[in-house]
């Protein structure tokens, strides 16, 4: 079975990631655990980009080698804060390492050969924050950078060039006949414009200094660093060494990127795939950005905001939940203190949080923690779970749709709050009478397993808050592991069984310090 193949951007290891460097991986991580619970191959990839002049600069500033630079980065930045936002990627890939850089100097190689690369020079505008050279068009008065706002250097390089110009027909015919190559749709509309505007080749050497990869044939100079980055997709899944499992794996099902690199994964990277007579990938998604003060998020213009500043005082699961639930995956969208403050307290403290807590109370105080046997189904809520798993199936699973995902598993969790509300066990405990029995045991009943539902729903988005819920409803020792629970079993009504023991954990969601 081929593997459902995700990757993130490989970031740049200039300085430590920032909230936007998070909000893609943590995306991608929450797309390859819900495929994960669909019980499906799944293969997960992100990792560092290492070369290239900006790296070089940095290192050079900061008095160590640029491979000294990207270690330290790479141990004490970029892997701890993986882990710490509990990122299942299956591999880290550097572009520094063996397996990347043989295979790139055979790729181009094999380029080289076909004729698809020739030499010539480049005179011209280039961004080192972006590694990108650039139309005398794009840039704004001044000759500043778009992106950075800053000025643009000029250079004059003999390089080499590969022959993009000629795929600009074969690329917009490809993505007439793939219309979801490209999303969000407005990524798509921009993309189109840009090729039918006309290509120019690229140029894919520099020789102005030597961090990078050598060009095989000729060692005055390195391959352009986007050349390199964006081979990572393939080496990382054995292109050119390992074959059985680049069938298996390759081509990637989606590419989660940044708005601002949209081009080299939508023109220049299919391009580059077509030369090679490669399969292209299935989808190449564009996130927006992050804004605070109405700027992207960045260092250079002190947005830049740690992760670990937001999960000290949040938690981690409330850290993935919130910029997947406040910001439409594919716009931009702002961060502010006070509405993830806001969201914490309203939907994940008070909605979700205080239910299971008042489950596990009254499950606990009524019928001594041992879930009681229904009287009977109760449909509205049955069916309501079986709905919001169909729709956060299709949301999250096929659309990247997350903030809407996560509406439809909110929207039925406060349904449950009220049946809770209108059923009011807590009068109805007052009923010693075996119908009175038999009612408050389908009300607790039924909210326990809507519970249950939940927490398999959420797993790929809180997997650690999720668990506890798990744990808590004594769900595992019945149904297993919380972490192979299938998706489309969520809405299985009735699966947690009578007798299961329940208890009231801590608090899923504490109170916020001020």
């Amino acid at each position: 079975m081929a593997a459902y193949y995700v990757t993130t951007p490989i970031y740049y290891v200039n300085d430590a990631p920032h909230l936007g460097h998070a909000y893609t991986t943590v995306a991608g991580d929450v797309l390859t655990r819900w495929h994960r619970q669909r019980g499906e191959d799944v293969w997960f990839l992100t990792g560092t980009d290492e070369h290239g002049q900006k790296i070089m600069r940095t290192a050079d500033a900061n008095g160590v080698t640029p491979q000294e630079w990207a270690d330290k980065l790479v141990a004490e930045a970029w892997r701890p804060l993986w882990e710490h936002l509990e990122i299942a990627n299956d591999d880290f890939i550097r572009t520094t390492e063996p397996r990347h850089t043989q295979r790139v100097q055979e790729f181009v190689q094999d380029l080289y050969d076909k004729g698809e690369i020739y030499k010539g020079s480049y005179t011209g505008p280039y961004c080192v924050g972006c590694e990108e050279f650039k139309s005398p068009g794009e840039l704004l008065e001044g000759d500043l950078c778009p992106i950075h706002k800053r000025p643009v250097e000029w250079l004059e390089e003999d390089n080499y060039f590969f022959k993009l110009s000629e795929y600009g027909p074969r690329l917009l015919e490809f993505y007439e006949n793939n219309p979801t190559f490209i999303q969000p749709a407005s990524a798509r509309n921009e993309v189109v414009q840009f090729v039918k505007s006309g290509l120019q080749d690229l140029s894919i050497s520099r020789s102005s200094f030597d961090w990078g990869i050598p060009i095989p044939w000729d060692g005055k100079h390195v391959i352009y660093v986007w050349v390199d980055a964006l081979l990572n997709y393939a080496t990382a899944v054995g292109y050119g060494s390992d074959q059985e499992k680049f069938d298996r794996v390759w081509p990637a099902d989606v590419h989660l990127v940044g708005k601002d690199i949209l081009r080299f994964h939508a023109v220049i990277w299919p391009a580059m795939l077509m030369a090679q007579g490669l399969p292209l990938p299935g989808r190449v998604f564009a996130n927006g950005w992050l804004m605070v003060g109405g700027e992207k998020m960045s260092k250079s213009n002190l947005t830049g905001i740690s992760p670990r500043q937001l999960t000290e005082h949040f938690g981690v699961d409330a850290y993935r939940y919130y910029f997947l639930r406040a910001i439409p995956f594919g716009q931009d969208g702002s961060f502010s203190w006070e509405d993830f403050s806001a969201r914490y307290t309203s939907e994940l403290a008070n909605d979700f949080g205080n239910l299971a807590s008042r489950v596990a109370a009254m499950v606990g105080k009524y019928f001594d923690g041992k879930l009681p046997a229904p009287a009977a189904e109760t449909p509205e809520i049955s069916g309501a779970l079986a709905t919001a798993v169909t729709n956060a199936d299709r949301a999250i699973g096929d659309d990247l749709d997350f903030a809407g995902g996560l509406a439809h598993i909110f929207d039925f969790v406060r349904k449950v709050n009220l049946y809770l509300s209108e059923q009011e066990p807590w009068k109805v405990a007052k009923d010693d009478s075996p119908e009175g029995r038999a009612k408050l045991a389908t009300i607790l009943y039924t909210a326990a397993e809507a519970l249950r539902g939940v927490a398999v729903l959420l797993n790929p988005v809180m997997p650690a808050t999720a668990e506890k819920l798990w744990v808590s409803l004594g769900a595992e020792e019945h149904l297993g592991p919380l972490a192979e629970q299938r998706i489309a079993e969520a809405g299985t009504w009735g699966r947690l069984p009578e007798g299961a023991t329940v208890t009231k954990g801590e608090i899923l969601f504490p109170r916020l310090e001020s």
